[in-house]
């Protein structure tokens, strides 16, 4: 039986989400230990959703719960959420529900920019995470397999993401309102991953051209020639991001690359430079660490004053700036919004300005995605009646194989009776064959078991619910995982 169970934007906080991308690559192995019918596990957590895909390998009629609990109390152990949260917050799907599930989260129809082209990825990658850690199995492979090319389908036969909007994208949209000339805004860029690559030609794209970066692991000098951009080093961090009209964060790091005291160090850094004497320059390096810690618990408001042997400078207007936190965990401090001057846009922000659906794009991508998962629902269903059918051939063709013999025992050995024997044969399977196929799709193994044992005294035991418990029309079946 397939299980997925789910945390996103739609039904859990930015808090929760935050804490259950901790850790996360920890649960599969977890699960798999707490519950030894689960034979396999695939995490896919990304900046609005956590999401566990599970093939629990059980009988017919067995309750999923048990391991429903033992995932969750994994899940628990391994990024610190409370058990009793997870149980409030967690959808559970499960049987033919999980393949459209997936499908559509690949496809882009789950995101907070509906259509958006990050998700298809970072599904795939979960998977290929998933074989390294030994975690997945036959039929998540198969399905998560099946997840990708129903998105390649979407993407290719639908409208739904012809803007090439991303998460990215929204964001940048959504500072274009506070920026007045991309070309003359200085931005600086925090992280070197996949997310940087794509804000990078997202900002290119706006005509941003004085773009740095910054990383918190020491990437940046490969990730800036690559790119053909200026590398910002540790000791001009603080300088740089206080000089920087927007800085876009997109770092995996698990701290606050960015605080207030980070700020206010920089703006001291800042101010420093001019007020020295007219000829003299400020060089990045040990002075900048010194000023960090000089000025780490002064007051953020933002009265920071000059040397007392230094001519006072004017008063300076709080510059304005933007950051676009895009990191989760939280890349930036919340603190940075009593800055003066400073606004802070942030994942839980963002979502809440998300665009409406683009209804008949959605609408036929949804059709795309239903189709796909009735047909990955009928294969699976075949399959769980396998065993029975390999059962019932053997029988019938060990009756042929007895009969073929009984005739050569009589003196005919002629092709044309064996022919005609094996003929027969296949004849009578014809329908068998078929009810098989049909009753699968319905959900209704027991009746073809019932009819064999009947009529044939066959009696065979499935080793695995596969997903025959859900509607044959793989509707998807939600409820929390509590219930």
């Amino acid at each position: 039986m397939l299980i997925c169970l789910s945390a996103s934007h739609k039904n859990s906080s930015f808090d929760v989400l935050e804490k259950l991308s901790v850790g996360a690559s920890a649960s599969a192995d977890r699960m798999l230990e707490r519950h030894t019918a689960l034979s396999g596990a695939v995490i896919v957590a990304t900046c609005n959703r956590f999401e566990a895909y599970l093939d629990l390998d059980e009988p017919f009629g067995v309750s999923p719960l048990p391991a429903v609990s033992a995932a969750i109390e994994a899940i628990s152990a391994s990024t610190g959420v409370a058990a009793d949260t997870l149980r409030d917050t967690l959808d559970l799907v499960h049987g033919n529900g999980v393949a459209e599930h997936l499908f559509a989260v690949t496809s882009g129809l789950e995101s907070v920019v509906v259509g958006e082209g990050e998700i298809a990825g970072q599904v795939r990658r979960a998977l290929e995470q998933a074989r390294a850690h030994g975690t997945t199995s036959g039929e998540l492979e198969r399905l998560f397999q099946r997840a990708s090319q129903t998105s390649r389908g979407v993407k290719n036969r639908t409208g739904i993401g012809a803007a090439g909007r991303s998460l990215v994208r929204l964001a940048l949209e959504l500072a274009e309102s506070r920026v007045s000339d991309w070309a003359e805004t200085r931005v600086l860029l925090v992280g070197t991953g996949r997310y940087a690559g794509a804000s990078l030609a997202a900002l290119r794209d706006l005509g941003a051209e004085n773009v740095r970066v910054y990383s918190p692991s020491g990437r940046a000098d490969k990730f800036a020639r690559s790119h053909d951009i200026e590398a910002v080093p540790e000791l001009g961090f603080a300088r740089e991001a206080a000089g920087s009209d927007l800085i876009l964060t997109c770092t995996t790091v698990g701290h606050h690359v960015i605080d207030a005291a980070l700020l206010a160090a920089g703006r001291a850094l800042v101010a420093e430079q001019r007020i020295v004497p007219d000829g003299v320059t400020l060089l990045a390096g040990p002075a900048d660490a010194a000023a960090v810690a000089a000025v780490a618990a002064v007051d953020v408001a933002g009265a920071l004053a000059p040397a007392a042997a230094a001519e006072p400078a004017e008063p300076l207007e709080a510059p304005r700036q933007l950051i676009i936190d895009l990191g989760l965990p939280r890349n930036v401090d919340p603190d940075v919004s009593l800055v003066p001057g400073v606004e802070l846009l942030d994942l839980e922000t963002i979502r809440i300005h998300a665009p409406l659906e683009e209804l008949n794009s959605t609408s036929e991508a949804r059709q795309l995605v239903t189709k796909a998962a009735r047909k990955f629902t009928a294969v699976t269903e075949e399959q769980s009646l396998a065993p029975a059918v390999v059962a019932l051939r053997s029988y019938v063709f060990d009756l042929l194989d007895a009969e073929i013999e009984r005739a050569r025992g009589r003196g005919d050995a002629s092709e044309q009776t064996e022919a005609a024997l094996r003929h027969l044969a296949g004849v009578l399977l014809h329908t068998p064959m078929v009810r098989s196929r049909s009753l699968a799709r319905a959900g209704e193994q027991e009746s073809f078991l019932a009819g064999l044992d009947a009529l044939f005294g066959i009696q065979v035991s499935l080793p695995a619910a596969g997903t025959a418990q859900a509607a044959p029309d793989a509707a998807r079946d939600s409820g929390t995982a509590a219930s």
